[in-house]
């Protein structure tokens, strides 16, 4: 009888610890990120977006850009990617591209026309993958690439500058643009959108030289305001990104508040062979990232990273995976497979069969820190609420 009375004390020891648990969790989960900056946002885009900061305690969301389109050597082959010819997997998260789409292109700046974006697009959310998009807009002061970075553009798109109206235009073109990506259902797809990245550097018209803080934070609030709030787009998330950084202080030099940014991340990329420092430089940026994150109540990511034809045939294990293996991020985008190009050199941030870093990549999979499209379902991803 002692023995009986005794259970049922611990049993309700333990139910009492466990429920404090789960209500502190729930206090902290709710305190941390509460909802999308877009109070509107879709039932399904607050799905990804809480499915977002669970991965943070699952594993790393692993991601490719142009991963469906196109591969080395290969162009538009029906459930073809160069990441599945070497795991049997999909990955998590397929970045695209949509410059172009301003100018009232058929194709972006690489190639791929926007009628096969809008379907690989549907293909990859139809199995629970998760979409993120970069625009490398052209300039609309010079009519020239992204990469012409001529001073005074960015002034020049803000309320009362001589290009405001057309670049307004650009903005209702991506916003039907997105309002063509729909489901079976005819639900909206949810989006990562992450306009002018990198830009703390100096290559883009938006780049750090070329405009002043002030500036950059107009450009973004107001880009995110026309889509939201006048465009009326409520399926995306938008996503913040430099380039290399030193410091926080740097980091949120050019940051345009929590009221519009849903994911915080940078862009890193080793371009040369010392392994050791992009190992050191990724930590030290991941870790004040985590802590930028944590502070603004946002989701971290690495939101672009590579190494050129992945010179070292061990740079997964020995490279990438110690760089990340401590870190705090939702997902992680490797570049794209673009493979030989017409002046014969060749560009692919992950391998394909056959590659020689493709059994080292493989093994990293097995390390269990990253999670590809075989772990996601649309459910898990997109149908956490109920549309009632």
């Amino acid at each position: 009888m002692l023995n009986c009375i005794h259970n049922i004390c611990q049993s309700k020891k333990l139910k009492k610890t466990i429920l404090l648990i789960l209500l502190l969790f729930a206090f902290s989960f709710h305190q941390l990120y509460a909802q999308p900056i877009d109070e509107h946002a879709t039932v399904e885009t607050k799905s990804l977006y809480a499915f977002l900061q669970l991965s943070l305690q699952k594993g790393i969301l692993f991601g490719h850009q142009d991963d469906l389109a196109y591969g080395y050597n290969w162009q538009y082959k029906k459930g073809k990617s160069d990441i599945k010819s070497v795991i049997g997997s999909y990955p998590a998260v397929y970045g695209f591209e949509i410059s172009g789409i301003e100018l009232d292109a058929e194709h972006d700046i690489d190639g791929v026309p926007f009628v096969k974006t809008q379907k690989l697009i549907q293909q990859a959310y139809e199995r629970g993958g998760i979409i993120t998009i970069s625009w490398h807009l052209h300039n609309p002061l010079t009519g020239k690439t992204a990469w012409d970075a001529a001073p005074g553009t960015v002034a020049s798109v803000l309320p009362g500058g001589k290009n405001n109206s057309l670049y307004n235009s650009w903005l209702d073109k991506v916003a039907r643009f997105f309002n063509t990506l729909k489901g079976k259902s005819g639900e909206y797809i949810p989006i990562i959108f992450r306009p002018f990245h990198e830009l703390n550097g100096n290559w883009f018209w938006w780049g750090r030289v070329h405009c002043s803080p002030d500036e950059m934070k107009q450009l973004y609030q107001y880009t995110v305001h026309y889509l939201m709030d006048v465009a009326n787009v409520h399926h995306l998330l938008y996503a913040y990104n430099t380039d290399k950084f030193h410091g926080l202080e740097e980091y949120a030099e050019r940051y345009p508040g929590n009221t519009f940014v849903d994911i915080v991340g940078f862009d890193i990329y080793q371009q040369n062979n010392k392994d050791d420092e992009f190992i050191k430089n990724c930590r030290t940026m991941l870790a004040a990232l985590d802590t930028f994150a944590l502070e603004n109540h946002k989701i971290p990511a690495l939101t672009e990273f590579g190494y050129n034809t992945i010179p070292n045939e061990h740079w997964w294990t020995n490279t990438f995976l110690p760089a990340v293996k401590d870190a705090r991020i939702a997902y992680a985008l490797a570049w794209r497979n673009a493979g030989v190009k017409h002046d014969g050199s060749k560009e692919y941030y992950v391998p394909f069969k056959g590659e020689a870093s493709a059994p080292d990549f493989l093994q990293m999979t097995k390390s269990g820190m990253f999670l590809f499209q075989n772990q996601l379902t649309f459910s898990k991803v997109y149908q956490l609420f109920s549309h009632k």
